[in-house]
């Protein structure tokens, strides 16, 4: 496996051989640590600190060398892979659906109808993933962005004392942000990545939901194209941050009916190929008889198509005892 440095986050940019000039402006546009150089666009990072673009795309080479983020042989990249980490859902067999879990470096989408548990799994995640390791968490905090306004303190307390935890301990390990519209979404990942992840011990960036702010604000079908390119360069940056600073990225999605679909599902995820070509794991979600919920991988190249059923109590996600 190629070599990687002892620590990612470092105090300074002197790693990667620059002036004290362009490292300063590098610094004061926000760039900081080598994740977040490694994680911009080579546009953007030329713009923002001033710096011609060629020299821009040499630093970003240069901070993902040092970061490991490179060509690798299939063994070193299988090696790689095995120390993957992992959170817990709260459900044994949904983490058994998901490989073990919710990966870090990869984005994983739930998507679904109102009330098929996607809020649900997004609060349990923020409590799991401050659990050890040797109990499916990754001993580390949750960044939690909430689009819609649904997160609730009180269910974070009760899923807390479910698994064990101080619940004002664990609501001091989550830090939630409510955006308010799409450009906000967008610069609170910015900020997040410039400011939060190099500083707090964040293992898990959560955002329900990832598409509504869109959905609303670009209607009709003359906006449709503008939308699209600006969620996938949303998504696109989700995915190098989850790559570069090796946590696990969370998203939720609404879903839309199909008049056509005669055979089948009549529902599909909101957002088009853009959403459908981003995440690493796609998991839908539908509801069963009572507090059953039932999750279907629809989409993971590492995994194989499969369903879980679990259940939603007042302590959190459970499996079902049937």
């Amino acid at each position: 496996m190629s070599a990687s440095p002892p620590s990612k986050k470092l105090a300074s940019l002197e790693d990667l051989g620059l002036s004290p000039t362009i490292i300063t402006k590098l610094a004061e546009a926000g760039y900081k640590t080598l994740e977040s150089i490694a994680a911009a666009n080579v546009t953007e990072l030329a713009s923002i600190a001033g710096i011609p673009t060629p020299t821009a795309q040499r630093i970003i080479i240069k901070a993902r060398d040092l970061l490991g983020l490179k060509f690798k042989t299939a063994l070193e990249l299988k090696n790689e892979r095995a120390k993957v980490g992992r959170i817990t859902t709260g459900s044994k067999r949904l983490d058994e659906l998901l490989g073990g879990g919710v990966e870090t470096k990869i984005i994983t989408e739930f998507f679904g109808e109102y009330g098929t548990g996607k809020t649900n799994l997004c609060h349990q995640i923020a409590v799991n993933v401050q659990l050890p390791e040797e109990r499916g968490g990754l001993m580390g905090k949750a960044l939690y962005i909430d689009t819609e306004g649904t997160f609730r303190w009180e269910r974070i307390e009760s899923m807390a004392r479910g698994v064990g935890l101080d619940p004002e301990e664990a609501m001091r390990n989550i830090i939630w942000a409510r955006a308010i519209n799409s450009d906000h979404q967008i610069s609170l990942i910015e900020e997040a990545a410039n400011e939060l992840l190099p500083k707090e011990n964040i293992k898990v960036i959560i955002i329900d939901s990832v598409v509504s702010h869109f959905r609303a604000e670009y209607t009709g079908r003359e906006t449709l194209a503008l939308r699209q390119q600006k969620l996938n360069k949303h998504l696109h940056d989700l995915a190098r941050i989850a790559e570069a600073f090796d946590i696990a990225v969370v998203v939720t999605n609404q879903v839309m009916a199909r008049p056509d679909m005669y055979y089948g599902d009549p529902t599909q995820a909101v957002g088009g190929h853009v959403l459908a070509h981003a995440p690493g794991v796609r998991v839908q979600l539908r509801k069963g008889r009572g507090n059953k919920r039932i999750a279907r991988v629809v989409d993971a190249p590492h995994l194989p198509e499969g369903e879980a059923v679990f259940i939603i109590t007042d302590e959190g996600i459970r499996d079902s005892e049937e």
